[in-house]
């Protein structure tokens, strides 16, 4: 049976208890005893940290540095050196910083040399200088830094390209401006970078990725013999044939300050001046202080300034493309590339022209990207979806100086290349069709998020500073194209499509690929109203 004591009882049978009076205290201070006051949320006063409180600052840490969303610190400077180079750079927030030199210069201004200079100028980049004696001391010098270094050519630019922490912008400098002006290209490098290319020969026709190979053919198509047409890879023939004369040849004509900006992304712009003029203004190329390193019987000027001619054609290449290894449930496949001619990123309609391309979408059939990645793209719910025989579908769209090139990239088993090539042209043709407002507003927004995305990244940042700097003298800012996409129209893209569709074909193919139809056959597909080929069925199985 359960009976309720009241607290005077409690405590005066504790007292007359013989427990000790310690135990009573304790009790009291448990707040037994009403007179005790409580201590809780009374804020004590001594000190049980040897460290200030938290309202003061810690003595002795360096001030803090924080992000601001301000205009002014987002601001693209621009400065022109005494000799022409450009330097233009954007003190972004961080403790690394991104550097880097662009210049004109790659495949499409090698007509009057051996095709695949710039295929070896890749992999003899960062190689020993005159002030590194070889790649290793260059890396040490970067790594001292945290730095990693990197180079890449495309068809008309050539990009190096330095991170490191900014403490570090001095040495960044050094090194980008001796690999870029002062090379040393010793005839046992251009031996190794003989042997690097031709094992990517090799592994590039043992692979089952084919699309390098056909970025290759689908220009060379385009633009026949002349600019952009001229290959990306070195030819095999000419391995041989590319010596280090001619190599610093190229460089002298090519590697001057008119070509060239060196771009930054986290730097403070005087310093970033004061050290591009000391190691690319002050300190001369190696080309001219030893005129023993060029070929003696070239034009004082030999640069190739000539404008891309859009030509069309077709190449076909037949072959067996190799099979992924391992249990990849992909077949044996042929490759077809249908290409037209597009506009520059000059062009007013290159903001339609990258939109089209986003609504145009494509991948493949087993995308690794998640539910959603291009899913609801028109190479997606048009022909991937429906057609099983196709294994993959992309729109690609290329843009240069002065011209530009807008094709799909499509893939099936042999058996189907004739309807996968009918296929690839309907859907062109219905490129100049009806849009859905859906469609257009998925579209633009798209692009709009792949574009604030990519430029989250410095190294991306820099590559856009220092891309647009080369290509017009100043640098859009990207609230522009976020307002130039969404003023894009259906009217726009109509009109684009129309432009496309109004050029002559190109056509670029790798495998069993004797059932192509001819190029005459293919301007006729794209000429007709509803995307039809001369001899093709009306209607295409789904099943066969």
């Amino acid at each position: 049976m359960l009976v309720r004591i009241s607290k005077t009882s409690l405590t005066t049978a504790i007292k007359n208890s013989s427990t000790q009076a310690k135990h009573f205290n304790f009790w009291q201070k448990c707040s037994l005893s009403s007179q005790t006051k409580s201590t809780v949320n009374i804020p004590s006063k001594e000190n049980v940290t040897p460290f200030p409180p938290l309202t003061e600052p810690i003595p002795d840490l360096p001030k803090p540095i924080y992000s601001t969303a301000k205009e002014e610190h987002q601001v693209t400077q621009i400065s022109v050196l005494s000799n022409g180079l450009k330097v233009a750079s954007e003190n972004r927030f961080g403790q690394f910083c991104t550097i880097g030199v662009l210049i004109d210069s790659g495949p499409r201004y090698e007509v009057a040399y051996p095709s695949g200079i710039s295929h070896f100028l890749e992999k003899l980049a960062f190689n020993s200088t005159k002030s590194f004696d070889s790649k290793d001391t260059i890396m040490l010098a970067l790594e001292k830094h945290g730095g990693i270094c990197d180079c890449q050519a495309s068809r008309d630019t050539f990009v190096y390209a330095a991170s490191a922490e900014r403490n570090g912008l001095d040495m960044v400098a050094k090194v980008l401006g001796d690999i870029v002006l002062r090379p040393r290209i010793s005839d046992e490098e251009v031996d190794i970078a003989r042997q690097t290319v031709q094992f990517e020969l090799e592994s590039l026709l043992t692979r089952p990725e084919q699309e390098p190979l056909l970025m290759d053919m689908i220009h060379a198509a385009a633009y026949r013999d002349n600019t952009l047409g001229l290959p990306k890879i070195c030819p095999e023939g000419n391995i041989q044939k590319i010596d280090r004369k001619i190599l610093f040849t190229y460089l002298k004509h090519h590697y001057t300050p008119s070509r060239m900006v060196v771009a930054g992304v986290g730097v403070d712009h005087k310093e970033f001046v004061s050290a591009v003029e000391k190691y690319f203004v002050d300190e001369k190329p190696i080309w001219e202080e030893d005129k023993d390193l060029v070929l003696r019987d070239r034009a004082s000027n030999f640069v190739d300034e000539s404008i891309a001619q859009y030509t069309g054609g077709i190449i076909l290449e037949e072959c067996n493309v190799p099979v992924y290894a391992g249990p990849s449930g992909l077949p044996e496949l042929s490759h077809v590339v249908v290409g037209l001619e597009g506009c520059s990123h000059q062009d007013p309609d290159f903001i339609a022209m990258c939109v089209l391309n986003m609504m145009m979408g494509g991948g493949g059939s087993f995308s690794a990207g998640g539910p959603g990645k291009g899913m609801y793209t028109r190479l997606y719910t048009n022909v991937l979806n429906r057609y099983h025989w196709l294994y993959s579908a992309t729109a690609y769209n290329h843009a240069y100086a002065d011209t530009g090139l807008f094709c799909i990239h499509a893939s099936s088993t042999p058996t189907h290349v004739k309807e996968m090539v009918e296929v690839v042209v309907h859907e062109l043709v219905a490129m100049a069709g009806s849009i859905t407002d859906n469609e257009l507003s998925r579209a633009k927004k798209q692009l709009q998020s792949m574009l604030l995305m990519n430029l989250e990244q410095r190294p991306v940042v820099f590559e856009d500073i220092g891309r647009q700097v080369l290509a017009t003298g100043s640098r859009k800012r990207p609230e522009y194209f976020i307002q130039a996409i969404d003023m894009i129209t259906k009217d726009d893209v109509f009109r684009v499509a129309r432009r496309l569709l109004k050029s002559s074909p190109s056509v670029a193919a790798r495998g069993e690929v004797r059932h192509v139809p001819s190029l005459s056959d293919l301007q006729a597909g794209l000429l007709d109203s509803h995307g039809r080929m001369p001899g093709s069925r009306s209607r295409l199985s789904l099943f066969r």
